[in-house]
C-alpha cells in the first residue's frame, strides 16, 4: 500500500508543478486556453458548426452579424456572398489550420531531427555533407520553394502539410546540431562510448531527450507561422481549394466586400490572430519553464 501511494504521489506531483508554473503565467494561461479551445472546436467541429459551411443559400446572401441592422439570431456571425454560414465556416477552418500547421511541423521535425543529431554527433564529412545541404536549402527563398511547387502539383492539404515540411526542416537541423555538439562531449555520453554501447543507442536514449525541450519551443512557434503561412497561400488561391474551408479563402472571398460588407474578411482575420496570438502565448511560457536555467530556481 505505502508503495502504491508513494508512486502515486510521484505521478501527482510533475502534474501539480506543471500545473502551478502554468497558473503563475497569466500569458501562458491566456495562451493555453485558447489553444485549447481552437483544438476543441477543431475536433468537435461537425458537432459545433450550425449549418453545412460549404452549402449555398443564395436568399440568404450577404446577411450582416446579429446585432447588426438587418441581422438575424439564424446567422449569428452573417453570412457570405453565396449565403453560406460565417461561423460554421470559420469552426471548419479551424480543423483545416491546425492540420496543416501539426502535421507539417510533425514532418519538419522529424527530418531535422534526424539530420541535426547524425551531423551532430558523428561530426567529419558526415556533418560538412548535412551541412552543405542545409546551406543549400537555405539559400532557396522558402515561399518562392512552395509557390513553383504548388504550381506543378495539385493545390491541395496533403501537398500543402509535404511542401511546407520539406521547407521548414532546415531550422530544426541547425538547431538540434549545435544542441548535439554539446551533449556529445558530456560525461555520460563519453561514459556510454567507452563502455561499447551502439552509437544508435546512445542518440536514441541519451541525446535525443536532452534535445526534447528545444524541440517543442521551436515547434509550438512554427505551428503559428505555418498557420500564417497557410493562409497566405490560401488568399493567393495555392493553398486549400474550395470547395474545402480554409481561413485564407475565406479572406479572399471577403477582399472585394471590405467596404460594404466587413464580415466576411474581419471573423475569419480575427480567428487567425487570435489563434497564432495563443500558440505564441503558450510557445512563450514553454520556452522560460523548459529553460534550464529557469528550472533551476523553481
Amino acid at each position: 500500500m505505502a508503495k502504491k501511494n508513494k508512486r502515486a504521489k510521484s505521478t501527482a506531483n510533475p502534474l501539480r508543478r506543471w500545473v502551478r508554473l502554468l497558473l503563475q503565467s497569466k500569458t501562458g494561461t491566456v495562451g493555453f486556453f485558447i489553444v485549447f479551445a481552437v483544438v476543441f472546436v477543431a475536433i468537435f467541429a461537425d458537432v459545433l458548426a450550425p449549418y453545412d459551411p460549404e452549402k449555398n443559400n443564395l436568399a440568404d446572401m450577404l446577411k450582416p452579424p446579429v446585432w447588426s441592422d438587418g441581422g438575424s439570431s439564424t446567422y449569428i456571425l452573417g453570412t457570405d456572398n453565396l449565403g453560406r454560414d460565417i461561423l460554421s465556416r470559420i469552426i471548419y477552418g479551424t480543423r483545416i489550420s491546425l492540420s496543416v500547421g501539426v502535421f507539417s511541423v510533425v514532418l519538419a521535425g522529424i527530418i531535422g531531427i534526424l539530420v541535426g543529431i547524425c551531423a551532430g554527433y558523428y561530426g567529419g564529412i558526415i556533418d560538412n555533407i548535412l551541412m552543405r545541404i542545409v546551406d543549400s536549402f537555405l539559400a532557396i527563398p522558402s515561399i518562392l520553394f512552395i509557390l513553383v511547387v504548388l504550381a506543378v502539383f495539385e493545390p491541395g492539404i496533403t501537398v500543402l502539410i509535404v511542401v511546407i515540411g520539406l521547407t521548414n526542416w532546415v531550422t530544426y537541423a541547425r538547431v538540434v546540431r549545435g544542441e548535439v555538439l554539446s551533449i556529445k562531449e558530456r560525461e555520460f555520453v563519453k561514459a556510454s562510448r567507452s563502455i561499447g554501447t551502439k552509437n544508435r543507442i546512445i542518440m536514441l536514449r541519451h541525446i535525443f531527450p536532452n534535445i526534447v525541450s528545444s524541440f517543442i519551443v521551436i515547434s509550438t512557434l512554427s505551428v503559428a507561422s505555418t498557420i500564417i503561412l497557410e493562409a497566405s497561400l490560401s488568399f493567393l488561391g495555392l493553398g486549400i481549394q474550395p470547395p474545402a474551408v480554409s481561413w485564407g479563402g475565406m479572406l479572399t472571398d471577403g477582399r472585394n466586400y471590405l467596404a460594404t460588407n466587413w464580415w466576411l474578411a474581419t471573423f475569419p482575420g480575427l480567428a487567425i490572430t487570435i489563434t497564432v496570438l495563443g500558440i505564441i502565448f503558450l510557445g512563450d511560457w514553454l520556452r522560460d519553464v523548459l529553460d534550464p536555467r529557469i528550472k533551476g530556481r523553481k
